[in-house]
Formats: structure tokens, sequence, C-alpha cells
């Protein structure tokens, strides 16, 4: 076992897996125009650890000597999680763009379980056996690992009531082999990813248990597997001109319903099952680890959306007006408040429960909620400081035409910017805030973790309030005890 290379990845990718898009059944992912671009992107990032200048950055060595990708080494000090932090901003420096799903992201979600291990092991041995083994394995083999948890949305006050699975994930069987699973799962990336950890996500597990039961499975599910189905959504980037769309074209990942069509699922990859406590447990702490890659990389879209916006008042000179600047400082305090969460929860990380070192949890779970409930108000910010060319400057057949170049560098030179350089940076910005990917992305972000509102219930869970009661009790002169339970 060996650290994979782009080529190995994309060669793998070849397994018949069965993946539509488009009204038709994809036969090779990687050669697919829809996915080509992405799958490049992954390759890339495979190809980057077998370089001498990231080597020390982007892998770690096990105590045997194996060496793996950085990213799939749990942390066990603060140390690590700076070494993930730099693994994440170097990753991204090389690609020049943003992407949500690559694996390193959703590993955590794995240590996660790991930490419920003394859980686990009171249901059944086996499955704190195989959530060790599949952390091992995924970094030994370097697999591209993602998380499938979306539901379809179904009849929801059924769902809520504990009545009906509806279209939810369930098994229909057992026998000696496995676990057999039918229902759907929506997931980022499965069509050209390895394999998924597939939890449940909404169920009132306290309906009952004979009847929740089967709905109460996690497993590991190799993407290839027979019976499973890959439907995709159209790529909002296939067929636009790179000059033109420079992010659309390269950075768009493809979101995939996920159809178990009585998968089998072995013994070795079932995580638990037929429990509603480790369910639920999953649910609580799914994104103790995996919200820091997530807040990384919303800091590098904050970046993006300073960049753009000071580029842009650069070259139309306006830079040194106040109130210019006044419009750039929000967008300053924007990225520092998201890097201060970042810095911060490393700087006062916890111990988990299964012995690894976490982000600051409350930190960490406010940091997300600053950064995406912000993000819609500095994008506007942003297109106000690019200005109204965002909207209406051509495209480059028609900037480059010859019969009206000498229109174009009449009016649309600035100073030492050229009109084929302002072009560069309109189109980019264009791309970054008024692009169908652009649009795709601010909505993947508000919910490729969890809604708002469970967000706001991290938050809540993870913030210690009885300093804050005891504070107000002591100067109030208080005598009272807090009763509150949730």
């Amino acid at each position: 076992m060996a650290l994979m290379t782009g080529e190995q990845y994309r060669e793998s990718l070849n397994d018949g897996r069965e993946v539509y898009i488009d009204g038709e059944r994809v036969k090779n992912v990687a050669e697919h125009p829809a996915f080509n671009p992405i799958v490049d992107i992954k390759a890339r990032m495979y190809d980057m650890p077998h370089e001498d200048r990231y080597k020390e950055t982007l892998t770690a060595t096990l105590p045997d000597g194996e060496v793996i990708s950085r990213a799939y080494n749990p942390p066990k000090s603060k140390e690590d999680l700076t070494a993930i932090r730099n693994h994440v901003e170097t990753v991204l420096d090389d690609l020049g763009g943003v992407v949500y799903r690559v694996g390193d992201e959703t590993i955590g979600e794995m240590w996660s379980l790991y930490d419920a291990q003394d859980k686990l092991n009171e249901i059944n041995p086996i499955y704190a056996d195989n959530i060790k083994y599949h952390i091992d394995r995924v970094a030994r083999e370097d697999l591209f690992h993602v998380s499938a948890n979306t539901d379809p949305k179904g009849d929801r006050s059924k769902l809520f009531s504990g009545k009906d699975g509806g279209t939810l994930l369930h098994v229909v069987e057992e026998n000696d082999k496995g676990i057999v699973v039918k229902g759907a799962k929506f997931e980022t990336a499965a069509a050209y990813a390895h394999q998924a950890f597939v939890k449940p996500t909404i169920l009132d597990w306290a309906a009952g248990e004979e009847t929740m039961a089967p709905f109460a499975c996690g497993f590991i599910c190799d993407m290839g597997s027979p019976g499973l189905k890959h439907i995709c959504r159209t790529s909002v980037g296939q067929g636009r001109k790179e000059e033109d769309y420079p992010i659309s074209t390269k950075f768009e990942e493809i979101d995939t319903l996920l159809i178990f069509d009585n998968v089998l699922i072995p013994w070795e990859n079932v995580l638990f099952h037929r429990s509603l406590q480790s369910a639920a447990y999953i649910r609580s702490t799914v994104h103790r680890y995996s919200a820091f890659n997530y807040v990384l990389r919303m800091l590098r879209r904050a970046d993006y959306l300073l960049g753009a916006a000071t580029l842009n008042a650069d070259q139309t000179g306006l830079t040194r007006l106040q109130a210019v600047q006044e419009k750039i400082s929000q967008l300053i305090n924007y990225r520092e408040g998201i890097n201060a969460h970042l810095t911060a929860a490393v700087a006062n990380a916890e111990e988990s429960p299964g012995g690894l070192i976490m982000p600051n949890q409350s930190l960490l779970y406010t940091g997300r909620v600053f950064a995406l409930s912000n993000f819609p108000a500095m994008a506007h910010l942003t297109r106000e400081l690019v200005g109204g060319q965002l909207a209406v400057t051509p495209d480059t057949a028609t900037m480059s035409d010859p019969a009206i170049k000498e229109y174009i560098d009449r009016y649309y030179s600035v100073g030492e910017w050229s009109p084929e350089e302002r072009a560069k940076l309109l189109y980019f910005a264009r791309d970054l805030l008024n692009s169908s990917l652009a649009g795709h992305n601010t909505t993947f972000e508000l919910f490729a973790q969890s809604p708002p509102f469970a967000q706001q219930a991290a938050v809540f869970n993870n913030f210690d309030l009885e300093p804050q009661r005891e504070l107000v009790k002591k100067a109030a002169k208080l005598d009272v005890k807090s009763s509150v339970s949730v």
C-alpha cells in the first residue's frame, strides 16, 4: 500500500459503477466531460504529495513507517490540527480555487464515530473494531472517502412522528454475508469517489426501537457496489469556455442521488446496526472534526471576495477613497472573523472522548455560523466594489474580435490595466459572484453540513451557559437554582 497517484486514481474509477447524467449512462467517469474537470482536480491532489516541495506538508508517517496523507492522520495534538490546516491551505493554494468534497473533510466524520467506540463496544465489539479498521484502511489505501448524509425529502410529518420511514435508507435483510439496504441518499462527489460513510439524518429516534431500528444503521459502502446507482445533476460548467468561466469550468463538484437498490453491505463494513443510540450520537457529533476543514474553505472563499473587490477598486483608482476603504475593511473584518475562530479553535483545542484532539467545539461551530450567515452580505458588498461592469462586460470571443479591437482598447484600458487583464479580473469576479455555480455554491454551503437550524443547535449544545448564569446570579444576588433541562 502506498500513496496513490493521479493516474491510479483515474484508473480506479473505471470499475463498472452505474452512473447516469443527462439521460445517459456514463461509460468512464474520468473521461466524461461533466466529470473530467473535477476528476483532474482530485488527480492533481493525489499527485501533489509525491512532489518534493509538498511532501513534508502533505504527508505523515505512521509508527510502522507507512507514509499516508496528512489529511487522514487522526489529530492527537494541537500541532496535528495546525498541520491539517496547513494541508488544506497548501492544496487550495496549488489548485487556485475552492473544492469542498475531496476526502479530507469527510474522514473527520469517521473520527467522530471512533470517539464512540466505548458505546459501540457495549452494543457489539465488532463495530468498534470495524471503525478502527476503516479509519486505518482509508489512510493506508489513500481512498477518496465521502459522506452520504442527506435524505430525499418525503412527507416530513411522518418522518418526525416516526410513523413512516418513506424513502429513507433502511435494512431490509440480514444474512451471513452482511446487511442488505434499500433507499436513497444525496451526496456530492459520490460518482468519482471510492467509498462513502453512510448514516441516518432525519428520524425521531424516540418513536420506538422496533419501528425505527431498521433505519438506525451506519456503514461503509463501495461506490461501485452492485445495485448502487448514481443519478447525477446536470453540470452548470460543462460547455463553458475556461477564459470566460475560470471557476465553473474547473471546480464544479457534481452532486449525486445515490439509489441503494438492495445493496449488500458486508459485515466488516457495518459500523452500527439497529442502534438508535449510535444513530443519535453520530448526528450530534458528526461535524466535530469535519467542520474545521469546512470553515477553512469558507475562509478561502472570503479571501477571494476580498481580493476580487480590492483589485477591482485598484484598477479604477478608487482604493484611495475613504468610502471604498470602509467597505474593504468590512470584508477584512469578515475574513479575520473566520480566521480568528479557526485559530482560537486550535489554541483552545479539547481532548475528545476517544483520546483524540478536536478543535474547540464552541469556537468551531460559532465560526461556522459566522462564516455562513455573513457570506451573502459580503458577496453583495463585493459586487458593489466590483461595479456594474460585472454584469455588462462582453465575453472573450467579442473582446478579441479584430473588427472592434480599437473600441475595446479605448473603453476598457485603464492606466496600466489592459483590456485583456481587466476582462480576466471581471470574468473571475463574475464566476465568483454571479454565475450559476456561484448561486449553487451559496446554497450548497448553507446546507452542506447541516441546515441553519441544526448549525445553531450545535452552537447551543456546545456552549457552556453555566458561567454566565452564575455571573448574573452573583451580581444580582439571586438565590435560585437553574432547573432547565434540554
